[in-house]
């Protein structure tokens, strides 16, 4: 084989490809292959170049024995991983062999993989809290409580606390999946967002009352109508004050700011709260399933831990944007920015 030729063939596949001839010396990468290796290893020990144990190994059965294997490469970045799965693969020519590493990025099917066993587990988790206790309920009920109608009453109480909890956790589950299988598809429909918001806070009323908090709206003159499914914006402004008079109910107050588009893109809509604020290091995470500031608050409050994980693929459908901002003592806003066409 003309191992020239064989440079341009390498340069041509977007792959990173490397060549380690019998030698154990790299004589070929292509360009995608030298942006991993960082720096030019051709003609240096294959080991200095790729110095994971199970790569090599898979390198050093393929020159000694023409077996094929693979092998996980992993360059640390200063943000992330970036993982790859690499195919080791015997080669020769008229006048040269040696074996070729293919590298295939798998960062995201590994990211996708432990995401959805991180799911698994905190769904089972929620559940398992609540089905604990009903077994536990359930098993008195039958023996010590079955004549005591004080503890009865008590431990119903609590049961029916727990399936309600157990039923939204169920409900909001549904809305996300739901939410993600449709969010490729923009909605076209004309949906006037002041009507929505006024909707919204109309339900959420005696919530308010019940916790002692005043809602107010700023800019419901603002007739904006954006493309928009109005189920789901409906839901996304519930959720946002639902929350914010759960934990901003210390300052009495919470308003939805609907401000006049600044240009002819974007309607901003803000939910302020007066309360005791977010720590800055949790304002990033807020949108990730399950994770909440106060677990046991949260608990106690009837959260799941999806809303606004809800709340942001909702808007991430609707080509919008979503953002937290908040100071200990003042308050929290959360800002949606929505295309008006």
């Amino acid at each position: 084989m003309d191992w020239h030729f064989l440079d341009d063939i390498l340069g041509g596949v977007n792959l990173p490809l490397v060549m380690i001839g019998a030698d154990e010396l790299i004589f070929a990468a292509n360009p995608a292959a030298k942006a991993i290796l960082e720096t030019s290893q051709i003609g240096r020990h294959h080991a200095i170049a790729l110095r994971q144990p199970a790569l090599l190994a898979a390198i050093e059965v393929a020159l000694r024995d023409r077996v094929a294997g693979q092998a996980r490469y992993v360059i640390h970045g200063p943000s992330h991983e970036v993982a790859y799965l690499v195919t080791v693969t015997p080669v020769s020519g008229t006048d040269k062999s040696g074996v070729l590493c293919a590298f295939q990025d798998t960062t995201e099917q590994e990211l996708i993989g432990q995401l959805r066993r991180d799911f698994v587990a905190n769904v089972s988790h929620e559940l398992r809290t609540p089905l604990t206790a009903l077994a536990g309920f359930i098993e008195t009920l039958k023996e010590a409580a079955r004549d005591d109608p004080a503890a009865r009453d008590r431990f119903l109480t609590i049961m029916q606390r727990e399936t309600g909890r157990m039923s939204r956790l169920v409900q909001d589950l549904l809305s996300l999946s739901k939410v993600e299988a449709e969010e490729r598809r923009r909605p076209t429909t004309a949906v006037n967002v002041v009507a929505v918001i006024q909707s919204a806070v109309a339900a959420l009323h005696p919530v308010a009352d019940a916790a002692g908090v005043v809602l107010e709206i700023y800019g419901a003159d603002i007739a904006q109508p954006v493309p928009a499914d109005a189920d789901q914006l409906l839901q996304v402004f519930q959720n946002l004050i639902e929350n914010a008079i759960k934990y901003g109910a210390s300052g009495k107050l919470v308003r939805v700011d609907i401000h006049p588009p600044s240009n002819e893109m974007l309607l901003q809509i803000d939910v302020v709260d007066h309360g005791e604020g977010i720590e800055e290091q949790h304002l990033q995470r807020l949108t990730e399933r399950f994770y909440r500031v106060d677990t046991h608050r949260s608990r106690e409050k009837g959260g799941t831990g999806l809303g606004l994980a809800i709340v942001k693929h909702i808007v991430n459908r609707h080509r919008g944007h979503l953002t937290i901002s908040s100071e200990l003592g003042k308050g929290s806003c959360f800002t949606v920015l929505l295309p008006r066409n």
